[in-house]
């Protein structure tokens, strides 16, 4: 726990700080009329690393499977991504494995971010929470930044975004990962 808001992927960073929320969400099927624009999940992955009760596979290992299995679902490739939305907690282990997660999969050019700086980790929400985050991104064609990072972590890699940055995004990746090795990786896009 940090005594102050945690930043995440921050050189300094020594842990997470807990946040209060809820989430909901009600999916469709796709349907051949909708419009163009129309934001959709693309993909998911699951893996389960199954490493430690509360410490992530140091290399990041099943991170890197969830993100991948998320990409082959939705059929594409990790040039396909313009943004992820990292789990980054903000602690020096699960940074650390998630971001050699990242550069295994991405290599050091995507933009990234962790939106807990804000929200604080929000435990069982988090995933619904930056879920949502994600298509805020797509509809307002804006990457976060994330708050309180101020000197992002060089030995990292990622090229972590400190403020918000407005670009045309067409695929973003959200990242949540839990106890006991289990993690999750979501895909959004747009219907065409």
């Amino acid at each position: 726990m940090s005594a102050r808001p945690c930043r995440p992927f921050d050189a300094a960073r020594d842990g997470i700080s807990i946040g209060e929320a809820a989430g909901f969400a009600l999916l469709e099927r796709a349907r051949a009329d909708d419009p163009a624009g129309t934001l959709r999940l693309l993909g998911a992955g699951e893996s389960s690393d199954a490493h430690h009760m509360s410490s992530p596979h140091p290399t990041g290992e099943g991170a890197r499977r969830a993100m991948a299995q998320a990409l082959a679902e939705a059929g594409l490739g990790p040039a396909d991504v313009d943004y992820v939305n990292l789990h980054g907690t903000a602690t020096p282990n699960n940074d650390t494995a998630e971001a050699q997660a990242v550069s295994a999969l991405f290599g050091s050019a995507v933009p990234c971010s962790s939106t807990k700086g804000a929200t604080g980790h929000t435990l069982g929400a988090a995933g619904a929470i930056e879920a949502v985050l994600c298509l805020i991104a797509l509809e307002d064609a804006r990457m976060p930044g994330g708050l309180h990072t101020v000197d992002p972590d060089p030995a990292l890699g990622c090229r972590y975004l400190t403020d918000n940055v407005e670009a045309p995004l067409r695929h973003v990746l959200s990242n949540s990962f839990g106890f006991g090795g289990a993690n999750c990786s979501l895909v959004f896009g747009r219907a065409h």
